[in-house]
């Protein structure tokens, strides 16, 4: 798998991620907020499936 993920992007996942996780954990939202560890483990690899069919990569050029 070829990362297709900028750290901006990689970052603004691992946020909504954890807040997602930690307001289930709370009971302030119900169990769809465990959702959240899905943007934490893209986030964590680097690579997003959903991008990939689609060609995108928000990842910075290499020249």
């Amino acid at each position: 798998m070829t990362r297709n993920m900028g750290m901006v992007d990689r970052a603004l996942r691992a946020v909504v991620g954890v807040a997602l996780v930690a307001l289930a954990a709370t009971g302030t939202i119900g169990a769809w907020g465990w959702i959240g560890v899905v943007p934490l483990a893209t986030a964590a690899i680097g690579w997003c499936p959903a991008y990939a069919p689609f060609g995108i990569s928000t990842c910075p050029s290499r020249a």
